[in-house]
Order: structure tokens, then sequence, then C-alpha cells
């Protein structure tokens, strides 16, 4: 049952910015309704950031996500906990990256979008939610990818307005553009974050 809305019809002609209560169905109409600030800023070394992002693409496989999925756990096999630190970002960047590209198969665009998305999940836990750890978990159903971010926090975010020039709190904002449906699941410890994304399945 949504406890607060936002926003229009969504691309399926559900309505677009509902919280609810509990988990999710499988293909309901998500919602949202939340400012989450990203990562802006985080790992980015000081100089030349541009260098730095030319090292690791999110739509080339890299011995670093085969690592982040040996000795952290597999997203769509259970929840994975990661500590609520900023280079969890990165890890959480990895495992996304290895199980769109190997293990389901999907697009490069689909991978880099989905890669920033669960940035900016992330970065709303590590950064606004006090917790010490969060959860992360994918899940791939039949033209459908759903991830989701769980920590402890029953706070609710809120979408506000950004402007062009802004170059923070950009978070929901980036997510309500590229995202199918996402949403914010209460529960009775905590939280999760989630957003859909449809697939061409091969």
């Amino acid at each position: 049952m949504p406890v607060a809305h936002a926003g229009g019809p969504g691309t399926d002609g559900g309505a677009r910015g509902a919280y609810s209560l509990g988990t999710a169905p499988a293909l309901p109409a998500g919602g949202h309704d939340g400012a989450m600030a990203g990562l802006e800023g985080m790992e980015q070394p000081r100089g030349d950031g541009r260098a730095i992002a030319s090292r690791w693409s999110p739509t080339v496989e890299d011995e670093r996500a085969v690592h982040a999925l040996e000795t952290h756990g597999d997203p769509t096999e259970g929840e994975v906990p990661l500590p609520s630190l900023p280079e969890s970002a990165a890890v959480a960047r990895r495992l996304v990256q290895i199980v769109i590209l190997r293990r389901w198969g999907l697009t490069p665009k689909l991978t880099e979008d989905a890669v920033l998305l669960v940035s900016e999940l992330v970065g709303n836990a590590v950064r606004h939610t006090g917790a010490r750890a969060f959860g992360l978990r994918m899940r791939h159903r039949r033209g459908w990818i759903r991830v989701e971010v769980r920590d402890p926090s029953r706070a609710l975010p809120c979408l506000m307005p950004v402007q062009e020039m802004d170059i923070s709190g950009r978070g929901l904002f980036l997510v309500d553009k590229l995202a199918d449906r996402w949403g914010v699941d209460l529960l009775s410890h905590g939280k999760t974050t989630w957003f859909e994304m449809r697939v061409a399945d091969r």
C-alpha cells in the first residue's frame, strides 16, 4: 500500500513515484520520492579525474570485477553485505558489471546505466543512513532486471528539483531519468531502495 506518492504515469501505464510497504510485487508500477546524494566527488583523486575514469569502464570486464564476485559473493544468489564505506561503491559497481555482462549476457549500454545508478543508491546508503553496512541484491526475470540496496534506516528519501548546473544532489534525479521504475520498500527494520530496467532478453 503506498505511503507516499508523487509523479505521473509511468512508461507502462502505471503510476511512478510510490513508496510501498514490504516487498514490491513482481511487476507493479514502482515509484519514488527521494533525494539521494550519490558519490559525486568520491573516489576521485586529486588531479585530473578524466585520466582515472579512463582506467575502468563499466562495459569492459576486468580482474577486479572477478575478484569482487569471488570475495564478496554473488548478489543474484542472495544479498551481499558491504561495509558503509566510500570504497564499497567500487565493489558494488563491479558486482553489477560482472553480473550483467557475464552472468546475464546483456548489453554494454544497460550495464553502464545500471552501474551509474547503483553508485547513486550506494551513495545514499553510505552518506545518509549512519549504517555500518548495507546489502546489495540483483534479480533478473523475463524482460526486466532489478537492483536493490537495503539499509537499516527507515528514513525516506525525497526527490528534489535539480538545476542543470547543480553538481550535487543529483542521485535520484538520475535514477528517475534512467530507470524504468524505482521505489523504496519500507521494512520492519530499514528499507530497500530499488530500480528496475527493461531488457531485451536474448
